[in-house]
Parts: C-alpha cells; structure tokens; sequence
C-alpha cells in the first residue's frame, strides 16, 4: 500500500507509554519525536487541555489516561500515559487494565493500542517491581499488542563522582537489569503468562543528543502487522 492510501485507511499510530512517576517519559517521546517541545494534550472529547492546569492538578487524582498528547511536529503518534504502579497502586492498575480491554476491541484501526511501552527507571530505588508491576506482566490480557520492556539509565550517587557516574551509568545499568531479579520475572513462562516481545536499554535519557533508534527498531521489529510496521516506520 502507497504512503497515501496508507494514510485514508490509518492515520494514528497509538502508543501507551506505562512508566513510573519521574520516570522519563516526557524525554522519551521527545526524542522519538524529535522536538523540544512538551506535547499538546486533548482528552476523549477532542478538547485541548491547558498543560499548567494539568500539571498542577495532577497530584489531585486528576490524571486521566483516556487523554492524548500529540506533538505538533509529529500528529501521527498518539501517545496515552499511564502513571503507573506505585506500591499500593492497584486502582491505577484497574484503569490501565480497563483501557486496554476496551481499546483492543475497538473497531477501527486507528483507535486501537498498537504497542506498550513500559518505562523501568534503573536507579538504585526503581529495580525492584512493585506488585502491581508484577500483576501487569503476569494478569494483563494485552491481545496482541506487543509490549516492550523500556530501562532506562539513571545516574549512579553511590560511590563514585557525578562525573564518573555519568560515563558507568548505561554499562551499570545493563549490568544490574541482565543480573537482577527483573528478567527471570519477565520472562519466566511459569509465573508470567504474558512477558514483553522484548526489552532494551535506553542510556542518556538526560541528554539533548539521547538516541533512541534502538527503541524504534525493536518495537518495528515486534509489528507482526505489516501496515502497522509501515505506520510506523513512516512516522518516526
């Protein structure tokens, strides 16, 4: 299919974004989208939201994950946050478990979730999961969306310079995930019934010159549907 007929079939690439709170999220989807700019966000209705308003009521229960944020330099991707799972959080997992459900059965296409990216902070504090992270890859029936598994590097204070640590945070980080409770948990068939396609590691998030190509090759190479791939792939 050519790129504008690609376009009157579908044209929305529709990514929720799990992460924990001050995980990085806004950073990411940045550099996906390649601005500097925050993202313009509407809720179901259509209507635009006052980003100051948001941001200042959040921390009074009004975070909607139904709202979309688009970049301007980039309509294409929608793009739903979660806040994710906090300890105790098991109304946020609810709602993230509900709005799956009902995007998976929506009748078009570009209404639809295509892909989860799930945002894991590497730093001393954000390693272990909480259990509502553990009920998500083990209860969460996500269809067929793929889900990948994103950590990202944080500084490491223990022991070192800031200096020092910038240069070991990304090897640290790899190292701590690939020794760490975290893979046997996500991918062990026996306690968890729907692992991530795959999981990566996103080093330098603080950075303006932060690469984030890997991220965008492995969740093309998890789009079993070929139109979504093309979607995708034109977007980015």
């Amino acid at each position: 299919m050519n790129a504008s007929g690609l376009r009157e079939k579908f044209d929305r690439f529709r990514i929720l974004i799990i992460r924990r709170a001050n995980a990085g999220k806004t950073t990411i989807l940045q550099r996906v989208c390649k601005t500097r700019e925050n993202p313009e966000i509407y809720n179901s209705a259509g209507e635009n939201i006052d980003l100051t308003v948001l941001m200042t009521s959040r921390g009074r229960g009004t975070h909607d994950i139904k709202n979309e944020m688009v970049f301007r330099n980039n309509p294409g991707f929608v793009f739903h946050d979660s806040r994710g799972f906090e300890a105790g959080g098991h109304s946020e997992f609810d709602n993230v478990k509900a709005f799956i459900g009902r995007r998976i059965k929506e009748r078009r296409l570009s209404d639809r979730i295509h892909v989860i990216w799930y945002c894991i902070p590497m730093d001393e504090d954000g390693r272990s999961f909480t259990e509502a992270e553990v009920k998500f890859f083990s209860q969460c029936d996500t269809g067929s969306i793929p889900v990948i598994d994103d950590e990202y590097a944080e500084l490491i204070s223990k022991g070192v310079s800031r200096k020092d640590a910038k240069v070991l945070a990304p090897q640290h980080a790899k190292e701590a995930f690939a020794n760490g409770p975290q893979l046997k948990l996500l991918y062990n068939r026996k306690g968890n019934q729907r692992p991530p396609r795959c999981h990566i590691c996103l080093p330098d998030m603080d950075k303006d010159e932060a690469d984030c190509g890997q991220l965008i090759e492995r969740t093309a190479e998890t789009l079993d549907d070929n139109m979504l791939k093309q979607m995708f792939i034109r977007e980015t």
